[in-house]
């Protein structure tokens, strides 16, 4: 995986003259930990529409209205819902076609429906980049046209502070399942004998307007030609008793780290009790290593780095962090609609970015906070077009660091994996090699994903 496809540009702070020329081998020399911080289900224009000279809501033109499956326009959006067909009554009725202020009605401290987000579902409301169809294709009536005011949050803060990326788009189609695949290993999980119960009509299929609001309605959980797209449990306990995914055997960031003898560690809320049976504040689907075989139970490599989240609070008091670490807070801290609200996963958010500001090592460290997808929610900005897996919406993004550009809104194109590339520039050319046979790459920053069956290149 080429190093210049990094978020470099928009970490290390400009000279006079501009950007620098290229990331060098002293600048990610001085970087000793990266941390990603995982949140849940929200687009760039439901919290960060407002975001002063950032990409947003004013910008959307025809696209923030919507229109029906028939490609009609809504005079009024529908009804919103709570869940699937129990309405809202905490919104009015007869909302304008257009987005709408969410906190006008419901506090951002409370949590408002869950609209869909699945794999068919999220490239039928993208309507081939005319955003125009998320309220024709959810469950929730009006709401993936509901903003917030952003600037009630912490994040919004740090946004202002650090480096804030307006073109940062969600790896994936669709949910969460997807999209932490492809955090970890810019991949897409192969199920290739699965049931015909959880198997999806063609591709193509889905092409015919005519048809596409029956069709979503269909099993959709693996593509007609063998691939998991949507939720799967994984094979090994803990999990649901549900459908699950056959060991995945595709390289991961995890293993590539492992190998040049990099520490790293996916902590996550609720792990311990997962494993002790109480699932009550977990999901297991947001655990991308445990789908693989490496990572399976009773492994060494689960056992080394899958954590709790007690432990990365633990790491950082006691300066034990690895050099790369994943966090995913629990679904009640996680952001996520329906279970959880914004105000009070921002407000874990800030501990947790206060814990590592106070620790040992923050003075040589990379925070990247980001979300999976997009929960549904509308967004203005057509996603790029590369493959048949994604990109799909954008999601907010903040890098938090001392080698951050302060104050900074970095228009570039990224998506998910650019993540995963700055980690592997990091790795091959610090963590894993003397600083010395360390060769500048170039700077240019583009948008390239591998394929999803050759998994994570180095």
């Amino acid at each position: 995986m080429s190093c210049r496809f990094v978020l470099a540009a928009a970490l290390f702070a400009a000279s006079a003259g501009g950007f620098p020329s290229t990331c060098s081998a002293a600048q990610l020399g001085d970087v000793e930990h990266i941390i990603v911080i995982y949140l849940e289900n929200r687009s760039f224009d439901n919290l960060f529409g407002f975001f002063p000279n950032a990409d947003g809501i004013a910008a959307a033109g025809a696209t923030k209205i919507q229109v029906d499956a028939d490609g009609k326009p809504y005079v009024f959006l529908p009804q919103v819902d709570k869940a699937a067909g129990a309405v809202d009554d905490r919104f009015p009725k007869d909302l304008p076609n257009q987005p709408f202020s969410i906190d006008a009605y419901v506090p951002i401290g409370e949590a408002t429906g869950d609209p869909i987000h699945r794999f068919f579902h999220q490239k039928a409301q993208i309507d081939g980049g005319r955003m125009d169809k998320f309220v024709a294709y959810t469950n929730m009536g009006a709401l993936p046209m509901g903003f917030y005011d952003g600037s009630a949050t912490k994040l919004w803060d740090y946004a202002k502070r650090y480096t804030l990326a307006d073109h940062f788009f969600q790896a994936a189609f669709g949910g969460s399942f997807l999209n932490h695949f492809w955090l970890i290993c810019a991949c897409t999980p192969v199920f290739p004998e699965a049931p015909r119960s959880l198997v999806a009509e063609p591709d193509g299929a889905y092409d015919d307007a005519s048809n596409l609001t029956e069709l979503l309605k269909r099993p959709d959980k693996v593509t007609s030609d063998g691939y998991a797209v949507n939720t799967l449990q994984p094979f090994d306990p803990p999990h649901r008793d549900e459908p699950t995914l056959p060991l995945q055997t595709m390289r991961t960031i995890g293993d590539a780290l492992s190998e040049k003898g990099v520490t790293w560690a996916w902590y996550a809320g609720g792990w311990d009790d997962a494993l002790a049976g109480r699932f009550g504040n977990f999901q297991f689907h947001h655990q991308p290593f445990t789908y693989f075989a490496k990572y399976a139970a009773n492994t060494d490599g689960r056992r080394d780095h899958m954590k709790d989240a007690k432990d990365f609070a633990w790491d950082l008091l006691e300066d034990k962090v690895p050099q790369v670490v994943f966090y995913k807070p629990a679904p009640d801290l996680n952001e996520h609609p329906g279970y959880a609200n914004v105000l009070e996963g921002d407000e874990h958010l800030d501990q947790v970015l206060r814990l590592i500001g106070q620790s040992p090592i923050w003075p040589k460290s990379i925070v990247i906070v980001t979300f999976d997808e997009n929960g549904g929610y509308w967004d203005h900005v057509p996603p790029p077009v590369i493959d048949r897996w994604g990109p799909s919406t954008r999601v907010p993004t903040v890098m938090i660091s001392p080698f951050a550009k302060k104050g900074f809104i970095d228009h570039t194109i990224y998506d998910s994996t650019a993540i995963l590339k700055l980690i592997e520039c990091a790795r091959a050319r610090v963590f894993g090699r003397p600083r010395q046979e360390v060769q500048g790459p170039d700077q240019r920053l583009r948008l390239r994903r591998p394929s999803a069956r050759a998994g994570l290149q180095t």
